[in-house]
């Protein structure tokens, strides 16, 4: 039996037209782990609801029935290392993987999602198409447009899609070196007829996404996900999920939120609140009460990252009680200063009375998200998040509590995007795994070479797709890469470049072409607000960035 036959729909699909445009949306990896995910969900849904298109989904292991001649071919990335699946994908339908060798009898290749949007150059070489920013208007605005030169020869048909808001074809920059190992000299389009710089598309509506279909063989099995917010408001600076995706937008809770969750329980039992900062919604205590209702006591509710400062005892009672036996809150550090660095607007106080909230609403556990190598950073600092981590364990005595510990990666389009990573951060994770194991304190470090290769990618140019076409054939470890750059050597720059150095800002960045959310003045000066912490008992630590 098929595992589309598990499928349980939310919406009506379309009957395709009888000249229906024949198109594959893809996700490179399993379909447990696409199935899962709500931005696949939603434009997938978007497709399918549309006559004038015939959609077929496919993923690594599994597809449904596949047009013989697709004009479209679409894909939405959410990890930076599933580009390897794409390479795959495209060799089974018999696609190069090189935009540049294909021809008016293969399928335009496009390419969405949040790795994509904020930096897409090491991925600019495999894509005819990318699409920046949120799909609500985007994606409409796209196949409105395609439709318009359906039958054009291909170079007419990328020309005109390059004129629509927030469409990229990476064919039509230039990107010229001062070298070829050297920094990006400019970046600029080959023809006056399209745009210079490309602005990434922003949704302003309040009413957000929602589960399209919910399956028994996701990876979070027969959950339905609610987006309740987008972006955060609390702008940390090395943040992503913030910067990237501003403004904070929160779902309307009458109209949107409450309807969409009702839709969710005619099928399932099983609710997934989403959002980087959940408990920011400015109605939050008024859905909790909402879902704190006793028609309400069979369901599982699970809420993503929450704000330390927002878990009192009768949030953690509710989901206590809904199936949740732990919550997960980001401090990052342990250290005041630390924390004014990045912004994050927290005091240890708060976190205490976190954990002494979730113990007495009846939660088990409390996992907390920490970094090292954040920049800045003194080992001092380390020692502080030790003693906060202690504090805890007296505050809340029998509450499991982990720490999850990642290394700081730089990010486009964010403060910190200038800074490297910290060539002392692997030392610093085993530091902090050594004396927090020993006080009896579970400690969850994530793998120092991803976080070194997925800084390689956040910071990659175009230069990189020859690399990663070639680390393919190596392997997936860091060693790999390192095997590739030395190959290469001589026509990019050293791997130490990508991660490890710190840039200038008067540097061209390689989306100095990609306008987002805010300017770059902006980023600056929330940098400089940054570095007037980066002093210690009155002595200043050197910053390269900073004259």
């Amino acid at each position: 039996m098929s595992v589309f036959t598990y499928e349980k729909l939310l919406f009506t699909p379309a009957k395709p037209e009888a000249d229906a445009i024949p198109t594959i949306f893809a996700f490179p990896n399993e379909y447990s782990i696409g199935i899962t995910s709500l931005g696949y969900q939603v434009i997938w849904a978007t497709l399918a609801s549309r006559t004038d298109i015939q959609v077929s989904r496919l993923f690594t292991d599994i597809h449904e029935p596949l047009p013989a001649a697709p004009e479209l071919l679409g894909f939405s990335i959410s990890w930076e290392l599933d580009y390897i699946n794409i390479f795959k994908l495209l060799e089974f339908l018999e696609i190069p993987i090189w935009a540049k060798e294909r021809n008016n009898n293969h399928p335009l290749v496009f390419g969405g999602g949040a790795v994509l949007t904020a930096n897409p150059e090491p991925f600019a070489e495999f894509f005819d198409i990318i699409l920046l920013g949120d799909g609500e208007n985007l994606l409409e605005n796209f196949i409105n447009a395609y439709k318009q030169i359906r039958n054009a020869e291909r170079k007419t048909k990328l020309l005109h899609l390059a004129k629509v808001p927030g469409v990229y074809v990476p064919s039509l920059y230039e990107v010229i070196y001062e070298s070829p190992d050297g920094i990006i000299k400019s970046i600029q389009p080959i023809t006056a007829e399209v745009p210079a710089q490309i602005e990434k598309q922003t949704y302003r509506g309040n009413i957000l996404s929602a589960s399209s279909v919910v399956t028994e063989k996701a990876a979070w099995e027969n959950i339905y996900m609610v987006e309740v917010v987008r972006s955060c408001p609390e702008m940390c600076r090395f943040c992503l999920a913030s910067y990237l995706t501003l403004p904070f937008r929160a779902a309307y809770l009458e109209t949107s939120l409450i309807p969409a969750i009702e839709r969710g329980l005619e099928i399932t039992n099983r609710i997934g609140l989403l959002g980087a900062s959940v408990t920011q919604h400015p109605e939050f205590n008024t859905l909790i009460d909402y879902l704190s209702q006793q028609k309400f006591d069979d369901i599982r509710l699970s809420i993503a990252s929450v704000r330390a400062n927002t878990v009192t005892e009768k949030l953690a009672r509710t989901i206590a009680k809904r199936g949740t036996r732990s919550l997960t809150i980001a401090v990052e550090s342990g250290s005041e200063r630390i924390r004014k660095i990045i912004n994050k607007k927290l005091e240890n106080q708060e976190i205490e009375q976190a954990a002494v909230n979730a113990k007495a609403g009846g939660l088990t556990g409390l996992k907390l998200y920490g970094m090292v190598g954040i920049p800045g950073e003194e080992i001092e600092d380390l020692e502080e998040t030790i003693g906060m981590m202690q504090a805890l364990k007296k505050a809340a005595p029998g509450l499991r509590i982990t720490l999850g510990c990642s290394t700081f990666v730089p990010k486009a389009h964010t403060p910190f995007q200038w800074f490297g990573v910290n060539s002392q951060a692997e030392k610093r994770i085993k530091h902090l795994e050594k004396k927090l194991r020993r006080e009896g304190i579970e400690f969850r470090p994530e793998s120092y070479n991803w976080s070194v290769i997925q800084a390689l990618i956040s910071r990659g140019d175009r230069r990189l797709s020859q690399l990663l076409e070639l680390v393919r054939h190596y392997g997936d470890s860091l060693g790999s890469y390192r095997r590739a750059f030395k190959q290469l050597k001589g026509k990019l720059p050293e791997l130490d470049f990508y991660i490890h150095e710190n840039w200038s800002q008067e540097q061209i960045l390689p989306w100095n072409h990609i306008i987002g959310p805010l300017p770059i003045t902006t980023l600056q000066k929330h940098l400089t607000t940054a570095t007037t912490y980066f002093q210690k008992n009155n002595q200043p630590t050197p910053n390269p960035l900073i004259p």
